[in-house]
Protein backbone atom coordinates (compact mmCIF):
# COMPACT_ATOMS: atom_id res chain seq x y z
CA UNK A 1 0.00 0.00 0.00
CA UNK A 2 1.27 3.30 -0.67
CA UNK A 3 2.44 5.70 2.06
CA UNK A 4 0.09 8.29 0.23
CA UNK A 5 -2.81 5.87 0.89
CA UNK A 6 -1.63 5.06 4.78
CA UNK A 7 -1.68 9.31 5.38
CA UNK A 8 -5.11 9.40 3.60
CA UNK A 9 -6.58 6.76 5.47
CA UNK A 10 -5.04 8.01 8.68
CA UNK A 11 -6.55 11.54 8.19
CA UNK A 12 -10.18 10.41 7.08
CA UNK A 13 -10.00 8.29 10.31
CA UNK A 14 -9.35 10.79 12.50
CA UNK A 15 -11.44 13.44 10.81
CA UNK A 16 -14.40 10.27 11.48
CA UNK A 17 -13.75 9.98 15.07
CA UNK A 18 -13.24 13.47 15.78
CA UNK A 19 -16.34 14.38 14.08
CA UNK A 20 -18.23 11.41 15.73
CA UNK A 21 -16.97 12.10 19.83
CA UNK A 22 -18.16 15.59 18.66
CA UNK A 23 -21.53 14.71 17.44
CA UNK A 24 -22.03 11.87 20.94
CA UNK A 25 -20.94 14.74 23.12
CA UNK A 26 -23.61 15.98 25.64
CA UNK A 27 -23.09 19.39 24.44
CA UNK A 28 -25.94 21.77 23.08
CA UNK A 29 -26.59 21.85 19.31
CA UNK A 30 -24.73 25.14 18.74
CA UNK A 31 -22.05 24.17 20.52
CA UNK A 32 -21.36 21.14 18.93
CA UNK A 33 -21.81 23.07 15.69
CA UNK A 34 -19.03 25.06 17.05
CA UNK A 35 -16.47 22.60 18.07
CA UNK A 36 -17.05 20.86 14.71
CA UNK A 37 -16.42 23.74 12.57
CA UNK A 38 -13.21 24.23 14.76
CA UNK A 39 -12.13 20.42 13.93
CA UNK A 40 -12.60 21.47 10.28
CA UNK A 41 -10.19 24.21 10.62
CA UNK A 42 -7.82 22.36 12.69
CA UNK A 43 -7.81 19.76 9.60
CA UNK A 44 -7.63 21.78 7.24
CA UNK A 45 -4.50 23.67 8.73
CA UNK A 46 -2.94 20.61 9.02
CA UNK A 47 -3.34 19.26 5.67
CA UNK A 48 -2.12 22.66 4.41
CA UNK A 49 1.15 22.39 6.48
CA UNK A 50 1.76 19.37 5.52
CA UNK A 51 0.79 19.94 1.97
CA UNK A 52 3.06 23.11 1.95
CA UNK A 53 6.15 20.81 3.20
CA UNK A 54 5.88 18.12 0.48
CA UNK A 55 5.79 21.05 -1.83
CA UNK A 56 8.83 22.57 -0.83
CA UNK A 57 10.71 19.28 -0.80
CA UNK A 58 9.69 18.39 -4.51
CA UNK A 59 10.88 21.99 -5.29
CA UNK A 60 13.97 21.17 -3.23
CA UNK A 61 14.74 17.81 -4.88
CA UNK A 62 13.54 19.40 -8.50
CA UNK A 63 16.21 22.17 -8.05
CA UNK A 64 18.65 19.73 -7.04
CA UNK A 65 18.43 17.88 -10.39
CA UNK A 66 17.66 20.29 -12.43
CA UNK A 67 21.30 21.55 -10.70
CA UNK A 68 23.10 18.58 -11.54
CA UNK A 69 21.50 18.65 -14.69
CA UNK A 70 23.25 21.48 -15.48
CA UNK A 71 26.60 20.63 -13.67
CA UNK A 72 26.30 17.44 -16.35
CA UNK A 73 25.89 19.69 -19.67
CA UNK A 74 28.93 21.98 -19.06
CA UNK A 75 31.05 18.78 -18.09
CA UNK A 76 30.00 17.20 -21.51
CA UNK A 77 30.28 20.52 -23.18
CA UNK A 78 34.19 20.84 -22.20
CA UNK A 79 34.46 17.31 -22.98
CA UNK A 80 33.41 17.94 -26.38
CA UNK A 81 35.72 21.22 -26.81
CA UNK A 82 38.86 18.76 -25.49
CA UNK A 83 37.87 16.17 -28.11
CA UNK A 84 37.93 18.94 -30.59
CA UNK A 85 41.29 20.45 -29.60
CA UNK A 86 42.26 17.06 -29.62
CA UNK A 87 41.19 16.14 -32.85
CA UNK A 88 42.87 19.51 -34.49
CA UNK A 89 46.05 18.89 -32.85
CA UNK A 90 46.15 15.08 -34.31
CA UNK A 91 45.06 16.63 -37.76
CA UNK A 92 47.80 19.37 -37.72
CA UNK A 93 50.30 16.34 -36.72
CA UNK A 94 49.60 14.50 -40.03
CA UNK A 95 49.41 17.46 -42.56
CA UNK A 96 52.96 18.42 -41.36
Amino acid sequence: MSTGKIILGAVAGLAVGAALGVLLAPDKGSETRKKLAKKKDDLADNLKGKFDNLKGKYNSALDNAADKLDSLAAKGEELAQNGRHAVSEAKSAVTR
